[in-house]
C-alpha cells in the first residue's frame, strides 16, 4: 500500500492455481494451510443440489452465499427456509454485529437455510445440525476430504459450523473439481445465474463473476479467495495476514486480471490519496 510515494504496508500473498489434476502455478508458498472458512460453501451446497433438485437456482446460489443482507438476499434467504421447510427459529447461525436483528440477517444465513433443508430431506434432526456430530456435519466433511485429497484438521467457523484446514494447492484442486462432483454443474449454473445473491454490489467473488462469463469465484474470511474458470483451472489465494483489500491486485498479477491491478485508497473525501499494487 503506498501513500505519497511512500510504502505504507505490504502484504504477502501465497496462490495455486490446478489443472487436470496438475499444479500449474503458484506463487509464495502453495502448501500454505488455512482454515476454507465460507469458501467451502459451493462444496457445502453439494449436498443441497443433490437432495433437492426441485429447487430454484437462487436458492442454491443464496446457500453459497456471504451475503449482505441487502433485500433481495433476504428474501432468498426466506424463500429457502419456505421450501426446507424451516422457520428463522431453526437458523442456529446466531445474530451478527452490526446487521439489524435475527439470524436471518447473519451473513451465513443462507448456508444455514440450505443444511435445513437437507436435514428435512434426509430425514435428519434439525437441532444441532450446525455441531461436528451431527451426521450433516460428518458428511461435509468427508465431501471436502474427498474433493480436496487431502484435509489437515477442522475448527469452528464464525456461523458455528465446521470449518476445514486445508493446503492452498488442495482448495485450487478443489474448485477445479467442482464440475465433475455430484451436484457441481447445478451449484455452478446458480452461481452465475445469480452472482448479486452470492455476495453483494461490492463484493469481490460478485464483481468477479459478472466481469469474466463462466468463472465461479467464492471468498473467504481471513483474506481467501477460490474459484475456478470455464476451462477447469482451480485458484486459491491468500493473503497472509488476512487483509483482504490485497486479493485484487494479486489476482491482477496471478490471473492476468488487468482492471483489479491497482485498488485506490481514498480519504474520507473521497479523494483518492494511494493504491494498493503489486510490488
Amino acid at each position: 500500500m503506498r501513500r505519497g510515494g511512500f510504502v505504507e504496508s505490504v502484504h504477502r500473498v501465497h496462490a495455486a492455481a490446478v489443472q487436470y489434476e496438475d499444479l500449474t502455478s503458484s506463487g509464495g508458498d502453495r502448501g500454505f494451510v488455512t482454515f476454507l472458512r465460507s469458501a467451502a460453501k459451493p462444496i457445502q451446497a453439494l449436498l443441497l443440489a443433490r437432495a433437492r433438485p426441485d429447487l430454484e437456482p437462487s436458492d442454491l446460489a443464496i446457500a453459497c452465499a456471504s451475503h449482505h443482507a441487502e433485500p433481495a438476499q433476504i428474501e432468498a434467504v426466506r424463500s429457502l427456509l419456505a421450501k426446507a421447510p424451516a422457520t428463522e427459529e431453526d437458523l442456529e447461525c446466531g445474530e451478527q454485529e452490526g446487521r439489524p436483528l435475527g439470524p436471518i440477517h447473519h451473513v451465513c444465513s443462507g448456508k444455514h437455510a440450505g443444511m435445513l433443508a437437507v436435514c428435512r430431506a434426509r430425514g435428519w434432526p434439525t437441532k444441532d445440525y450446525r455441531l461436528a456430530k451431527h451426521p450433516l456435519q460428518r458428511e461435509i466433511l468427508a465431501e471436502v476430504t474427498d474433493a480436496a485429497g487431502s484435509e489437515r484438521g477442522t475448527a469452528i467457523d464464525g456461523c458455528g459450523v465446521t470449518t476445514f484446514a486445508l493446503p492452498l494447492e488442495a482448495m485450487a484442486r478443489m474448485f477445479s473439481r467442482l464440475k465433475e462432483l455430484e451436484g457441481g454443474r447445478a451449484v455452478m449454473a446458480a452461481m452465475r445465474a445469480h452472482p448479486e445473491l452470492v455476495g453483494g454490489e461490492l463484493s469481490l467473488d460478485t464483481r468477479l463473476m459478472r466481469a469474466r462469463a463462466g468463472w465461479i469465484v467464492k471468498g473467504g474470511l481471513e483474506g481467501l479467495i477460490c474459484g475456478t474458470t470455464p476451462d477447469g483451472l482451480g485458484f486459491a489465494l491468500k493473503v497472509e495476514d488476512g487483509n483482504e483489500r490485497a486479493l485484487g491486485p494479486a489476482l491482477a498479477a496471478f490471473l492476468g486480471i488487468d482492471e483489479l491491478a491497482s485498488v485506490p485508497v481514498l480519504d474520507s473525501r473521497g479523494e483518492e490519496v494511494g493504491e494498493v499494487a503489486v510490488s
